[in-house]
């Protein structure tokens, strides 16, 4: 139980979050894209939300601005979130034409919202959940997105839950969070996808 819980944080890491919206959305969507078109798509986001990501995680690392891929220690947060907002802002300008996936647009700017306000109490040394910033943000975007389509995605909303369980109980278990950092991190990944859904709803 002790590895399955440890594992969790790394299986489901925040990293992998924005892309796993983005599979589901071009997979779900009932819009034609195409094929060359969303395999592009995926592959930008893939550059600029996980191998960048990891690229940067090893330079900070190598230089000891972190110590760890969880960024345990409030104070080491600031550099990695600022980055991560950064290319956020590159994925929204280059690669998602809010014209033509406006719900993918949404998702990524609340995304954005997200990593500033975890920036923001990071410079009050208060420190939120990242993982249930991203599964939460997840689930709100896939809810929304099943109320939009009025597509019927209740199994995989019902494993999202379950998931967002599974991450606050990992947390806890390694002991990286306490439960009030957990609820601050579930509020500051649903209230973002929440509040920008009511402009594409």
């Amino acid at each position: 139980m002790d590895f399955f819980l440890r594992s969790i944080s790394y299986i489901i890491h925040p990293l992998l979050m924005p892309l796993t919206g983005s599979l589901i959305y071009f997979y779900t969507a009932p819009r034609f894209i195409p094929y060359e078109i969303m395999t592009g798509k995926l592959f930008g986001l893939i550059i600029l939300t996980v191998l960048i990501p990891i690229v940067l995680f090893f330079l900070l690392k190598s230089i000891g601005v972190i110590d760890s891929i969880h960024l345990e220690n409030v104070k080491q947060r600031k550099i990695p979130l600022l980055l991560q907002s950064i290319l956020l802002i590159i994925v929204i300008k280059m690669v998602i034409d809010v014209s033509h996936y406006p719900e993918l647009y949404f998702f990524f700017l609340g995304i954005l919202f997200s990593s500033l306000s975890a920036i923001f109490i990071a410079m009050f040394a208060i420190k939120a959940s990242l993982h249930m910033i991203a599964i939460s943000s997840l689930t709100m975007f896939i809810i929304t997105l099943s109320i939009h389509f009025s597509l019927n995605l209740t199994l995989l909303i019902s494993i999202l839950m379950v998931l967002n369980g599974l991450v606050a109980t990992s947390r806890l278990h390694c002991k990286a969070h306490s439960g009030l950092e957990l609820i601050l991190g579930f509020l500051i990944g649903v209230i973002p996808q929440l509040t920008l859904a009511n402009l594409w709803l």
